[in-house]
């Protein structure tokens, strides 16, 4: 029996299951098995590749996992209404391919480096990331309210007073009824007194962000 394969196998399932372990807590649509299977699914490919392939091409089927892997982390990348969603999490399966491909090399303690460092960027960094979100946030704002041609300076006066950077992405008039809605970019707490300032307002209908 060869165990070199079966320490191979269990290692790609350990540090893919690892990192599948963390998108599985933040609920990720990639998560635990999925993980696994990314992980151990290279490493089976990049050895098959070194088998079929020696000695002139051993990389003959393992090139080819980079491309075939970007079209599965595709399917996990959606936009929502302000933002583009799951780029993480199609990142880090590109990732754990490349730390299967390792293992399924025999690189151990490379692909065993490149797992621990996937761990510390998905499980520390979003810390920092938050900090500096709450430094520098950019916001939507969708403000229902009745038509006045002193609506918009209005709450130019208001972002102003705020200090935050702010652009009207769009108006729209229905009737009576105007629905305007703006960009604004700035640290937390300016965020909060514009929040807090808008929505008491006497002609603010609706307030969304």
């Amino acid at each position: 029996m060869d165990y070199e394969i079966i320490i191979r196998f269990l290692l790609a399932a350990l540090w893919g299951g690892l990192v599948g372990a963390e998108r599985e807590y933040r609920s990720k649509s990639a998560g635990f098995r999925t993980m696994i299977m990314i992980s151990v699914g290279a490493c089976f490919f990049t050895m098959m590749s070194t088998f079929i392939g020696e000695p002139n091409s051993p990389d003959r089927i393992a090139s080819n996992i980079v491309t075939g892997i970007g079209f599965l982390g595709a399917g996990v990348i959606f936009r929502g209404e302000s933002r583009v969603n799951g780029i993480t999490t199609a990142a880090t399966i590109w990732t754990v391919a490349a730390v299967g491909m390792g293992i399924g090399a025999g690189k151990y303690f490379t692909s065993a480096c490149a797992s621990v460092m996937v761990l510390i960027i998905l499980g520390i960094l979003p810390w920092f990331e938050k900090q500096i979100n709450y430094l520098n946030q950019y916001k939507t704002y969708t403000i229902e309210c009745p038509f006045s041609e002193k609506a918009v300076p209005l709450f130019e006066q208001l972002f102003e007073e705020c200090g935050l950077k702010y652009s009207l992405q769009g108006q729209i008039k229905k009737g009576d009824e105007l629905t305007l809605k703006w960009g604004a970019q700035g640290n937390h707490k300016k965020h909060t007194e514009f929040i807090n300032k808008a929505i008491h307002q006497s002609i603010v209908k609706k307030f969304e962000y």
